[in-house]
């Protein structure tokens, strides 16, 4: 099987991917990408709606409008497969959507997340055409260590939040080319991107990671770790609502809250344009990224054979070259730029239709 999954037999497959800010769509025949969108929802649009799911109509009928501009015709596709959602802990692998995934994404979600709303994204256009339809490697996959799990408080456990998927494909990329096979190797790999994951893999486990909606580096717009006192006292002010406070933290908060963008490319235009302020916060977020790179390493007890960094924020030079001033020391650094999660959930739909790998059924696990 070739990079894309490549069978004997060519199959069409469509790939949602919900992102905070943005909805990713694409199509493959085989090895060939067909077509791929990245539809921008700016905040004062999502803003009108009081909770994640409430925009699964708008998203919806984005991703018809993207296909009808491609001239695609639903007819010709084979499978759907989305990004996971915020389920209950699975191990990793592909599942199919069925009632029960739908009905926990929109209603019983472990966490208000975009991700939440690509399953039933894909149920929707799959039962519309008759096909199957899937998830792959969810941001709850759990194969956290023993010692990960415990936090200070026996009644608060940590749990496994994080871009599985992304985290796992980049894995295999940063073995690939350091010509070893992803079990061989120890890595810390960042997902940077609207929300931040840095996780230590170890024989291709990911075996520990920041929380990405609760701890770690803030991000274009999410909070992170925040003192802990300060954020009690912020939550018994009477300023905000729970539901209000736990959207400002992961959907307010970061760069957005201190420059009024999620956009790193305008972030580097005003840097350029001499905006100290933007400036001071881009170094203080490639300060905390370095810091939380520093921390898994110890994970894999200072034994790590590369940094990988990926996810958009990766394509930007200015936070990568400081991240490797900081961290360059405990490994080499390889940067992957951009996103790679379409890809690898296409090669995930094509190894169940040509019969490589069973699709899990999520009931049951």
């Amino acid at each position: 099987m070739g990079p894309l999954g490549c069978t004997s037999r060519t199959y069409s497959v469509l790939v949602v991917n919900t992102g905070s800010t943005s909805t990713k769509v694409a199509v493959f025949s085989g090895c060939k990408l067909v077509c791929s969108d990245n539809i921008q929802h700016p905040p004062d649009e999502l803003a009108q709606y009081a909770r994640i799911s409430d925009q699964l109509e708008y998203r919806k009928d984005m991703v018809l409008k993207s296909l009808e501009a491609n001239n695609i015709v639903l007819d010709g596709i084979d499978a759907v497969i989305s990004r996971g959602g915020a389920l209950k802990p699975v191990p990793g692998g592909v599942y199919s959507i069925d009632d029960v995934v739908v009905d926990d994404l929109l209603n019983r979600p472990s966490t208000e997340h975009a991700a939440n709303l690509a399953g039933p994204i894909a149920r929707a256009f799959a039962d519309s055409i008759g096909v199957r339809a899937y998830f792959a490697d969810p941001i709850t996959v759990d194969e956290y260590g023993p010692l990960a799990r415990l936090s200070g408080l026996p009644d608060i456990s940590r749990l496994s939040k994080l871009h599985a998927l992304s985290i796992r494909s980049t894995a295999a990329k940063a073995a690939e080319s350091l010509g070893r096979a992803v079990e061989d190797v120890d890595l810390v790999v960042a997902h940077l991107g609207s929300g931040i994951s840095i996780c230590p893999v170890k024989s291709g486990k990911m075996v520990d990671a920041n929380g990405a909606d609760d701890e770690g580096p803030f991000s274009p717009e999410r909070s992170g770790s925040l003192p802990m006192s300060d954020l009690i006292t912020l939550c018994y002010s009477g300023k905000y609502t729970e539901d209000e406070l736990l959207h400002l933290l992961t959907h307010g908060s970061g760069l957005l809250a201190h420059l009024g963008t999620t956009d790193a490319r305008e972030v580097e235009r005003r840097i350029l344009a001499g905006d100290a302020c933007a400036a001071r916060v881009e170094k203080v977020m490639a300060y905390q990224i370095s810091k939380e790179i520093g921390a898994m390493a110890t994970v894999l007890c200072g034994s790590v054979d590369a940094i990988a960094l990926t996810g958009g924020l990766a394509a930007w030079e200015r936070l990568v070259g400081h991240i490797r001033e900081r961290c360059s020391f405990i490994a080499p650094i390889i940067a992957f730029p951009g996103e790679n999660e379409m890809e690898a959930l296409a090669r995930s739909a094509m190894r169940v239709l040509a019969g490589e790998e069973e699709a899990r059924s999520y009931a049951s696990v």
